[in-house]
């Protein structure tokens, strides 16, 4: 039903291969897209676009967390579980 696919990487123009088992397990997850970057630029491109977090500890709770901003003296800062149960009260 699939057949190997060769494709151009849109970041670094190399070919790859777009295997008949990762087509099928796309079509299995309802993706209908085909990759437009190879696993090495897709891996890259993950890893970047991660951000940095910084350890803190919840305001309300004590409980130790990581926020994807630097905390500030005097600010306050919610673990995502008091965080969550805050705006659920709003």
């Amino acid at each position: 039903m699939f057949e190997d696919q060769t494709l151009i990487c849109e970041d670094c123009s190399k070919e790859f291969v777009f295997s008949a088992g990762e087509q099928e397990f796309y079509s299995q997850k309802g993706l209908v897209n085909t990759p437009k970057r190879c696993p090495e630029c897709r891996k890259a491109r993950r890893h970047k676009s991660r951000k940095k977090m910084y350890d803190a500890v919840c305001s309300q709770c004590g409980a130790e967390t990581k926020v994807p901003f630097k905390p500030m003296e005097g600010k306050e800062i919610f673990c995502k579980e008091c965080f969550q149960k805050r705006k659920e009260q709003e």
